[in-house]
């Protein structure tokens, strides 16, 4: 019996002991303990847009606008002021903005996050992305960092940073709601990151950054549904943005390849009637005469299943496949017609200005 008091007494004074240490522990390091911070912070974005937001410049565009439906030789003008944004993409000077910001502007002024206002160069422009690179000479600038949008997931957090309605250095947050979206006919060549973070109007040419400040998207545009609600906001994801840039900085354009055929994406019921049970497929609409797929014997009706041994399943890959080319590459198409599948090379020619 005296033994047993004793155990007793043991694992009771064991027991105090403990919580005493497990006590102070928790008022000296309450870092230590699990599910407990030192400072109580709740979880904050602040960091990345400390990192990035001095790389976000504001733009001020103006142009003349016609009143009226009146006389050309009676007309009268107005000068109509827009905000816009810009990242910058490289400490030498050079920023990324929408080709639609600068396209029709008289005038154009470049603030950066320091206050300092000056007018930039266009480097040069590529309109079937919505893109446009413009060179200031301010000495060395803070560039943002630039991140991949080819590995971004949906339900990622993403924040746009620009400048809407003049409220510079705005900050929205929201996730990836999709990503190569395309068939809103906003541009030629659609890849956009879809987003629910706000982009109003000056968050054009904005960046899309992800949590760790990176920028993965350049903001363009916002599809509202109606007159003052919360829209969809889509932006051109970096990956392209880093080949346009480039190709502009060393060509001054963008040079792309030019297959000359118009594909459309196959409905069920041709599918059916195809006979295709495949997944993949998209059905030529138009091969344009003389052109580079006219050449290589491709048809109005054909179902292209391939290009360069890659399954094509929607008019947007195609395309996107047709931009990347150059001039002279070589593109191995497996069609299908009449019920035969064989394959034919299409030898890419430059993409005209006012390509049919």
């Amino acid at each position: 019996m005296a033994r047993l008091n004793s155990a007793f007494v043991f694992l009771l004074q064991s027991i105090v002991v403990g919580l005493a240490v497990a006590f102070i522990v928790v008022l000296v390091r309450p870092d230590l303990m699990p599910g407990v911070t030192g400072d109580r912070r709740p979880a904050s974005f602040a960091d990345a847009v400390d990192l990035s937001s001095s790389s976000v410049a504001n733009i001020y565009t103006k142009r003349l606008v016609q009143d009226g439906d009146t006389d050309p030789a009676q007309a009268r003008f107005r000068v109509e002021t827009s905000f816009a944004s810009a990242v910058i993409i490289d400490p030498d000077g050079f920023l990324v903005t929408n080709y639609h910001v600068v396209a029709t502007a008289a005038e154009i002024r470049v603030q950066l996050s320091d206050g300092r206002i000056t007018e930039p160069a266009i480097v040069g422009v590529d309109a079937e992305t919505d893109l446009a690179l413009l060179k200031v000479d301010l000495g060395t600038l803070p560039a943002i960092r630039l991140g991949r949008s080819d590995n971004l997931r949906i339900g990622d957090v993403v924040l746009a940073i620009g400048n809407p309605y003049g409220l510079t250095t705005s900050v929205t947050q929201g996730i990836v709601s999709a990503t190569g979206r395309g068939l809103l006919n906003l541009v030629t060549f659609e890849d956009f990151i879809q987003t629910d973070a706000a982009i109003n109007a000056g968050n054009s040419g904005g960046a899309l950054i992800n949590g760790l400040g990176e920028l993965v998207g350049i903001n363009t545009a916002v599809l509202a549904q109606d007159p003052g609600t919360e829209g969809i906001g889509f932006a051109i994801p970096v990956d392209l943005v880093r080949g346009v840039v480039d190709q502009i900085k060393q060509n001054g354009k963008v040079i792309r390849g030019y297959m000359g055929l118009l594909p459309d994406n196959l409905t069920n019921s041709e599918r059916v009637a195809l006979g295709i049970e495949s997944g993949n497929g998209i059905l030529l609409t138009e091969v344009y005469e003389g052109g580079p797929a006219a050449v290589a014997e491709l048809r109005n009706g054909d179902v292209i299943l391939e290009m360069n041994n890659e399954p094509v399943y929607s008019q947007r890959q195609a395309l996107l496949i047709s931009a990347s080319t150059r001039p002279g590459d070589k593109v191995d198409v497996t069609v299908l017609r009449n019920g035969e599948r064989f394959t034919t090379t299409v030898t890419a020619i430059e993409r005209p200005e006012d390509p049919r």
